[in-house]
């Protein structure tokens, strides 16, 4: 091990000036090997691989560094070693709050496994959504795609070239992370026919979202179990003002009670609704999905099936690490729980109100 040679003394720089720099420009090793008195090849291996070096030599090159401010670029510490210690993060809609806690998940153990997250949109587009996605992979150690819009032989050539995972769609060969929507959805539907509901609408979401086709496979199988009619309404586009526009097309397919795609669809729709007299859940029952930040904020507070976003984005970066270590499932898909959260704007019918 190389221990440190005697120290130089440094020159003065001035009040209020760190020692070893001169004008603007970024601390390098270099200037951290004069201030703590080694060569800068001790300062490499002691910054980019702790315990290749004493404790005290480690110990002084830390000092030095903190006091210069440096910083380190990940794009140079990849040249060696291929690795810049960031990961990217696709989401299909940004202003989207379904994403607010994937992204918060998979942040949260970004850094707690010393990675950095970078976050992308498609705009619920597949030509955006391939391109951010190859511009990323050039720069980042593998990819997350949360709800993809892509189609699966995309994300497969994808992830030949480093590793990608997945969440809220299975893609064969790839891992994946997936709530499982049966249960939930499965809760929300018993209720509805507790409640005296003899058919449903389900408010689907676009086209390219494979879980828009779970979640209404999902309602016509609870509805066949219980002996409710299930009917498939389209939506323009998976926000509030798509649910205001499906609002004459949910009263015209006299439905009583009405499961979204998302909770933004719901929260649309119940002000739509009520915007023409029509009152919620007296009239209609209305039913979200994934318990958004902001979904009990509604008059009345939204029952919805609640997905557990956060704990999906922290399994996906998890498992993305983990491929990155040398562990983990190459394949295979993660599920969680789905659970329906009880609010007010779903509740028994009145018996006039039935279409």
């Amino acid at each position: 091990m190389t221990e440190p040679t005697a120290p130089h003394a440094a020159p003065s720089s001035g009040p209020g000036k760190k020692p070893g720099r001169t004008g603007k420009s970024n601390a390098t090793i270099y200037d951290i090997a004069k201030v703590a008195g080694v060569n800068p090849s001790t300062v490499s291996r002691a910054l980019s691989k702790p315990g290749r070096v004493s404790a005290k030599t480690q110990k002084l090159i830390e000092e030095a560094a903190a006091g210069l401010d440096y910083q380190v670029n990940p794009y140079a510490r990849a040249l060696p070693t291929g690795r810049t210690n960031t990961f990217g993060l696709i989401v299909a809609d940004i202003t989207n709050p379904t994403f607010f806690d994937i992204i918060r998940g998979a942040e949260t153990t970004a850094t707690g496994r010393d990675y950095t997250l970078v976050l992308a949109e498609s705009a619920e587009s597949p030509s955006t959504e391939l391109t951010a996605a190859r511009r990323l992979m050039a720069t980042v150690d593998g990819l997350i795609l949360a709800s993809p819009r892509m189609d699966d032989d995309n994300i497969r050539a994808l992830a030949l070239a480093k590793p990608v995972v997945v969440i809220n769609r299975e893609v064969e060969g790839i891992p994946c992370v997936v709530p499982d929507v049966n249960k939930g959805i499965g809760e929300a539907v018993r209720s509805m026919a507790a409640n005296g509901h003899r058919k449903v609408a389900y408010v689907a979401g676009p086209p390219e979202s494979w879980m828009s086709e779970r979640r209404w496979e999902g309602v016509q199988a609870a509805c066949e179990w219980s002996r409710l009619e299930a009917v498939r309404l389209e939506s323009a586009k998976p926000t509030v003002d798509g649910g205001r526009q499906t609002a004459r097309d949910v009263r015209a397919s006299g439905a009583t009670a009405v499961l979204t795609y998302n909770d933004l669809l719901a929260i649309g729709l119940m002000q739509e609704l009520q915007a023409a007299g029509i009152v919620v859940p007296d009239q209609v029952s209305i039913v979200g999905f994934d318990d958004i930040f902001g979904a009990d904020f509604t008059t009345p507070p939204l029952t919805t099936v609640r997905s557990p976003l956060g704990e999906c984005g922290e399994a996906a970066a998890t498992r993305l690490l983990d491929l990155l270590g040398g562990s983990g499932d190459p394949a295979g898909t993660l599920r969680v729980e789905t659970e329906l959260v009880l609010r007010g704007s779903s509740g028994r019918i009145l018996p006039n109100s039935r279409s």
